[in-house]
């Protein structure tokens, strides 16, 4: 979950820097068919069946990542960097109410402690800004928030017989066919740079999303994304390094907060009930 953690706090940087010249649409393409490509081969050369068992389920799950990946990329691109960050990171809290509600799984105190101090950390780190927001960019903050809790869900179900390389490759093969007419209504070709940012944002996006399915299919639902809150202690360093823009006291006093529950959380002795799915 750490390792995704990092992967996905790449690709929002990524993405942020992508939406300043090219469509919504066209990176969300982009990210899909990259990820749809990496997952193939990581399938084929596992050895797996490459269309697991339950069918339903892993579509299922690939229509709930489209519409978070959508709605996040929108919030991105339409909302600034903390605003979007901020709504984002509602997804552990989410996930664990879901996953309480519907796989019958204790949040645990470790979890809640987590859940708790990520929230407090992230007001601090990424506090909204003032003035009006675009109500567009908060609808598809929560909107893909929403869908990201419950296709974390989903994923916890469905590892339980499903290899995660598999329910890893139904998220692009789902997503690549519904991003091509939102792509080609506004397509705007790319520059040699450009395209090389898009190959690493889908890159980025495999690492997080590999690590994550990973996480979700050997630990509770809500324990293991309430790890994803590191993603704000990311982008700090992300800011420092690209930006040259040292953060705010209020920065650090968040990203405290953040590494505490994350501690607390990893030290934990709660097991998963679940067993993760078999390797082969």
């Amino acid at each position: 979950m750490i390792g995704s953690a990092a992967g996905f706090s790449v690709m929002s940087l990524l993405v942020k820097l992508a939406s300043e010249d090219l469509p919504t649409g066209e990176i969300v393409l982009a990210r899909a068919i990259v990820t749809l490509g990496l997952s193939y081969a990581m399938v084929r050369r596992a050895r797996l069946p490459t269309w697991g068992t339950q069918h339903a389920g892993l579509v299922f799950r690939g229509l709930l990542g489209f519409g978070g990946l959508a709605g996040y990329y929108v919030a991105l691109a339409r909302l600034p960097l903390a605003d979007a960050t901020t709504l984002q990171n509602t997804t552990p809290l989410l996930t664990a109410g879901l996953a309480w509600w519907l796989l019958g799984e204790q949040i645990g105190w470790a979890a809640a402690v987590a859940i708790g101090l990520g929230l407090a950390g992230v007001l601090l780190v990424a506090h909204p800004t003032g003035g009006a927001l675009d109500p567009l960019g908060i609808a598809a903050a929560v909107g893909g928030a929403t869908c990201s809790a419950i296709a974390y869900v989903t994923v916890r179900k469905l590892a339980r017989t499903e290899h995660p390389l598999v329910i890893v490759f139904y998220f692009p093969l789902v997503a690549t066919p519904l991003a091509i007419p939102w792509a080609l209504a506004d397509f705007a070709w790319p520059s040699v740079g450009q395209l090389g940012l898009l190959i690493a944002i889908g890159v980025a996006t495999q690492v997080g999303q590999v690590c994550l399915t990973m996480g979700l299919s050997l630990e509770r639902a809500g324990r293991a994304t309430s790890v994803g809150y590191l993603q704000v202690c990311f982008a700090m360093i992300w800011q420092v390094v690209v930006f040259d823009v040292s953060p705010a006291a209020t920065t650090i006093a968040g990203a405290a907060l953040i590494i505490v529950g994350t501690l607390v959380t990893a030290g934990s002795s709660s097991r998963s009930p679940t067993p993760p799915a078999s390797p082969a």
